[in-house]
């Protein structure tokens, strides 16, 4: 959430205005994120959050907020985007596409205990099940595709070692993505960014998730992947020192009770547990690629925190090393 486009407390009440949400009485840029333009606002009404998309367009962004629309009338605890008189969720602010929807309460839980895990496990299942009636399609734009384009881009800023892990997981995911076992898995919505940061606790309740803009169609293993490998590791404050490598270690207890949370509203079929392993992989690797990008080749903007790409490196690195396979987990709870 870097602000790359100036919002001035008048141009968001001119939005708000027209979405009928109240009078602003404050305005603050968001630091968090890289990849849009956030403003927190506070009206007279309630709290909001006001994006400005600065990668997505005009044709792709429908997807998204009809899917959060979608989610939230079934009960699934998402911003709802806020509509103008003729039912549109899309605005615009300079140009360029914006919405507005309700600010979540309570904050993001960055040392996750066993029950934080069991209910984030328990809402990823019920958020896909949620999604299987939504209608509209848009495949992940930051899949396999988008690797096979980047990382040619991103080589040249890397070391030798580097490289070959690179190029190396790229083709083995190429072979991963064209087999019939992958093809067969279940899919449909996902979040694909469901991070530690982009979900919400109150009092220690999950209040919601948030920041769709990654979502797509795309196999649910993967996104149970990418959760996995941020939820489920080693925490260390710091990220520094000796503990560093151990921060790519699945903590097996927060794994187990993930999963098995998940399990019991969605329990996993054989292709899927097979496959995990790889789908590890495949989530470390994207967003070792992202991160390479945001980087090394990173837009300017008025706030804005770059994240440390070796973290992701090192997680790729313990997956492909020490595979987890789900018959290693005990599942009971």
């Amino acid at each position: 959430m870097a602000v790359y486009t100036e919002i001035t407390p008048t141009e968001a009440q001119d939005l708000l205005h027209r979405l009928d949400l109240g009078d602003v009485k404050s305005l603050e840029g968001c630091a968090g994120g890289i990849e849009n333009t956030n403003y927190f606002v506070t009206t007279d009404k309630s709290d909001y959050v006001l994006t400005v998309f600065e990668r997505l367009s005009f044709e792709q962004l429908p997807y998204y907020l009809h899917l959060m629309q979608h989610l939230a009338k079934q009960g699934i605890p998402v911003p709802d985007p806020a509509p103008d008189a003729t039912g549109a969720l899309l605005h615009s602010l300079h140009g360029k596409p914006a919405c507005v929807v309700n600010k979540l309460r309570g904050k993001s839980e960055l040392a996750p205990q066993i029950m934080h895990c069991q209910q984030v496990g328990d809402m990823l299942a019920r958020m896909h099940l949620a999604g299987k009636d939504y209608a509209p399609e848009q495949p992940n734009l930051r899949s396999l595709t988008w690797w096979n384009e980047t990382v040619p881009v991103i080589l040249p800023h890397l070391d030798t070692a580097q490289k070959a892990l690179l190029l190396s997981e790229l083709a083995y995911q190429n072979h991963i993505f064209a087999s019939s076992a992958y093809a067969a898995l279940p899919c449909g919505p996902v979040h694909a960014d469901l991070f530690r940061d982009n979900v919400m606790f109150d009092e220690g309740r999950l209040s919601g998730f948030f920041d769709f803009y990654f979502a797509g169609n795309d196999k649910w293993l993967f996104d149970l992947a990418v959760a996995l490998n941020d939820w489920c590791l080693n925490f260390n404050p710091s990220g520094t020192g000796d503990n560093v490598s151990t921060m790519c270690l699945f903590n097996d207890q927060h794994a187990q009770q993930f999963i098995a949370a998940y399990e019991n509203v969605r329990p996993l079929n054989a292709a899927e547990r097979q496959l995990l392993p790889a789908m590890l992989r495949a989530a470390a690797l994207r967003f070792w690629i992202s991160r390479l990008w945001d980087f090394h080749l990173p837009r300017e903007a008025s706030v804005l925190k770059a994240h440390d790409p070796t973290h992701f490196e090192r997680v790729l690195r313990q997956r492909v090393n020490s595979p987890i396979r789900l018959t290693s987990l005990s599942l009971s709870n």
